[in-house]
């Protein structure tokens, strides 16, 4: 057995006769469990945050989306209708004609929405029924429209409001002169069957009508459409659909997914996540300063005991290793404690009494997801510095240390 291992294990296990010293180790072994715990705990409160979040944001995005590469709008013939219905793992796709608009209702204007026009797969493609908070979904083939709570409220309309003359424009293409407004603009009039609610962004942006209002109002052919989001069956290679539509649909598209859909909220809620795991890094590396003290101060408390083991032709660079294995074990144990104890806390999070949650509102407790990245992360993290820790406080005994007992 490696006799420095064993002399360390010893040295963890065994009480110094300096109460000082055994306070300092103690103090140092608690910081290490309680900046592991605080590192996983917050780990997965930011993971469980970020699906919380992202299910908001994401729930109206499909499982790929086909836009046009260039423009706004792509050709999509029948031919190509065939071809992926032919595609075994497309569940369903639904055809979406999109274009910004602006909105007046009586005597208010919204110029900063767009109008979404949805065929009747769109309902199957994307669980809308789910975020209907009033009325109900539109139909196809009429002048109905369904809004975000946002658009509703600054434009002062309801659900089914007659009262209200809603009416949609958009500028016509073309060049030259503006002599009127009936020139400029097409328009359509529709009435208000439901308002949606996701989040801020979404409820202040988007009116879903039917693909053929929408068609209509833009003035588009009947086989051009803006995109194609599509559901794709349970268990398909993202990678093998996407080869098999390019091949469909050529240079004409590109593909994206839920996380290009949302790049700019996936990097930020990336970079706020690498944000915390710094910080609470921080917080490891000075609760290891106490590993690093304890170090030294059980090498000061033991230079009787390593003068003998040198005389007896041990070599320093053994006895550096009794207390690199020594702080090393101490930060390990330490982290591993104190994963246990973050998952004992995440988990009753999770499935604890009601009493002992923390709750975000008196509802809604705060959301948390145990990953195994996570606790692999945290357990890295804590065995690095420490072993860092422990070779710097083992790098204080010289032979010249040893001699001057």
């Amino acid at each position: 057995m490696n006799a420095s291992l064993y002399i360390a294990k010893r040295y963890l296990r065994s009480k110094s006769s300096n109460n000082a010293i055994n306070f300092i180790t103690i103090l140092a072994i608690i910081g290490v469990i309680l900046g592991a715990a605080s590192l996983f705990v917050v780990l997965s409160g930011f993971a469980g945050l970020k699906d919380f979040t992202l299910q908001f944001s994401t729930i109206v995005d499909p499982d790929l989306k086909v836009e046009a590469s260039t423009g706004k709008s792509f050709i999509l013939s029948e031919e190509d209708i065939n071809e992926l219905n032919a595609i075994e793992e497309i569940a369903l796709f639904s055809k979406i004609i999109e274009e910004r608009i602006f909105i007046v209702a009586d005597d208010k204007t919204y110029p900063s929405a767009y109008i979404k026009g949805v065929d009747k797969n769109f309902e199957k493609v994307n669980p809308i029924d789910s975020i209907i908070d009033q009325g109900s979904w539109l139909s196809e083939k009429t002048n109905q429209i369904v809004v975000g709570s946002g658009i509703s409220r600054n434009l002062s309309f309801g659900v089914l409001d007659y009262a209200k003359d809603i009416n949609i424009y958009v500028p016509k293409p073309g060049k030259g002169a503006i002599n009127s407004i009936e020139k400029a603009f097409n328009t359509v009039s529709a009435i208000n069957v439901g308002v949606f609610s996701i989040n801020e962004k979404l409820d202040d942006t988007y009116v879903y009508a039917s693909i053929d209002l929408a068609r209509n109002l833009l003035g588009y052919d009947s086989n051009e459409i803006s995109s194609v989001e599509i559901k794709l069956k349970e268990g398909s290679d993202e990678n093998v659909v996407r080869e098999k539509l390019n091949n469909i649909l050529g240079n004409r598209i590109v593909i994206k997914n839920r996380a290009q859909l949302n790049d700019a909220l996936y990097k930020m809620l990336n970079t706020e996540n690498l944000a915390v795991y710094l910080i609470f890094t921080l917080v490891l590396i000075i609760a290891l300063f106490n590993v690093i003290g304890s170090i030294i101060m059980m090498i000061l408390d033991k230079r009787k005991n390593l003068a003998t083991l040198f005389n007896i032709g041990v070599t320093p660079k053994d006895i550096r290793k009794i207390f690199f294995y020594q702080g090393s074990l101490m930060s390990i144990l330490g982290g591993l404690l104190g994963i246990g104890v973050g998952l004992l806390l995440t988990l009753n999070q999770i499935y604890g009494p009601e009493t002992l949650k923390v709750f975000i509102t008196p509802s809604l407790p705060y959301p948390v997801k145990i990953k195994f990245g996570n606790l692999l992360l945290v357990f890295l993290t804590i065995s690095i510095l420490g072993i860092l820790a422990s070779k710097i406080a083992s790098s204080r005994i010289t032979k010249k240390l040893i001699q001057s007992t």
